[in-house]
């Protein structure tokens, strides 16, 4: 009896190995051109991974060699004395006092965020402050609002 079990259980495991080995052959020789292309597209997504990854770490690398260095240029000259606004040009610009501090601390190369931690208010109040600076003085960029408030004499 116990030759017997042992007889039909070494028969059905060589059974089940054809079987397998049938299904494996199967499935590579007729899906072939599926594995392959699935094999070339495997390759090309690492390929891109590795790649974007090699690429992003350069732009970081540069962006950590990049130096900024900000210049305070006093307001009061030895010669002019301290920087007094134009309030005759503030007043026909219709421009605020709040706006020009404002300004004043955009000629500093402050950000809106810097700024409003300086004057105790948010940084929505900064850019509103901002824009309408700018569209009193007619600027289109913060460089250009800076330039004419210079030229105007509302800004040293």
């Amino acid at each position: 009896m116990k030759r017997h079990v042992l007889i039909f259980g070494l028969v059905g495991g060589i059974l089940i190995a054809i079987l397998q080995y049938t299904e494996y052959r199967f499935v590579v020789i007729e899906h072939s051109i599926e594995l392959y292309g699935a094999l070339v597209a495997i390759l090309f997504a690492a390929f891109g991974v590795w790649l974007g990854l090699r690429i992003t770490r350069k732009r970081e690398i540069i962006r950590e060699t990049v130096v900024v260095k900000e210049v305070l240029v006093p307001a009061e000259s030895p010669t002019l004395g301290p920087f007094a606004p134009n309030t005759a040009r503030q007043h026909a610009l219709g421009i605020t006092t709040r706006e020009l501090e404002i300004l004043t601390l955009v000629a500093g190369g402050f950000s809106n965020r810097e700024i409003a931690g300086k004057l105790y208010v948010s940084e929505n109040t900064v850019k509103t402050h901002c824009a309408r600076a700018f569209d009193k003085l007619g600027a289109k960029r913060r460089t250009q609002a800076v330039q004419l408030g210079k030229e105007f004499g509302l800004i040293p």
